[in-house]
């Protein structure tokens, strides 16, 4: 981590993706950053061309507002979790639904690819955390130990643990080398505050920066005046951005 202070970052033309008719939740760029999803309270999930900003498709399906939207790291797929308590699996090329994976009790808050592309993870306000095999959007296992709505997951880079925060002011770092239906899991609990974001560097560290080997927190990243709402590592795991709500 970097200690010196904050430097000016140079910001080109702003580009701007209307047509929403709700509050825009998430948004997740492909891979090759051609394309933008945007997912939004009006139960729409919006295709862009991120160069053009061209609408491409306008999804339907939910019923609900949709709350997350992420790129499967091959690019072939992505998928959106909604209010109406339901994960949808669609095909990037045909932006076609292949799988509506049903087995949340409410709204589903966050979703996640495993590196490989064969696993996703959904979490929400059920306390529920279920992994789903991608190609039959069959359910795999199921994970319970928060206390409070799980609103953020990711899988580490090889795949053996999955990391989840929940507003129970706790991650869980579960281990899936563990086979069902026993369930290994480490709990993480440096957080005074309800926990809406977490991602692993490419190294295998976490923000509030663990180390998800040991468990040990050796990073409180402080500089913002208001709840951190995402945050994300850059592909070389040297540089972590973070946002947060502004107080005006």
């Amino acid at each position: 981590m970097n200690s010196d202070g904050p430097k000016k970052l140079a910001v080109g033309k702003v580009r701007y993706f209307g047509q929403h008719r709700g509050e825009v939740n998430c948004s997740a760029f492909s891979p090759d950053g051609k394309i933008l999803l945007t997912a939004s309270d009006d139960g729409f999930v919006y295709v862009w061309e991120t160069k053009s900003r061209r609408l491409l498709r306008k999804l339907t399906g939910h019923r609900g507002p949709v709350k997350f939207c992420r790129f499967s790291p091959d690019g072939c797929l992505f998928a959106s979790s909604s209010c109406d308590h339901t994960v949808r699996l669609w095909d990037v090329g045909r932006s076609k639904c292949l799988h509506v994976l049903k087995g949340h009790q409410r709204s589903v808050e966050t979703v996640s690819f495993s590196p490989d592309s064969k696993q996703l993870a959904s979490g929400g306000w059920d306390k529920r955390v279920i992994l789903w095999e991608v190609q039959s959007g069959h359910k795999v296992r199921l994970l319970t130990g928060h206390h409070d709505s799980v609103q953020s997951s990711d899988f580490s880079p090889t795949s053996d643990s999955l990391a989840t925060g929940s507003w129970d002011s706790t991650v869980h770092i579960w281990d899936l080398r563990v086979a069902s239906p026993a369930i290994s899991y480490q709990e993480l609990d440096g957080h005074t505050g309800k926990i809406s974001c977490l991602c692993y560097s490419a190294s295998g560290l976490l923000v509030k920066v663990w180390d998800c080997n040991t468990g040990q927190c050796l990073e409180t990243v402080k500089g913002l005046l208001d709840v951190a709402h995402a945050c994300v590592f850059t592909p070389d795991g040297k540089l972590l951005v973070s946002g947060a709500a502004v107080t005006r």
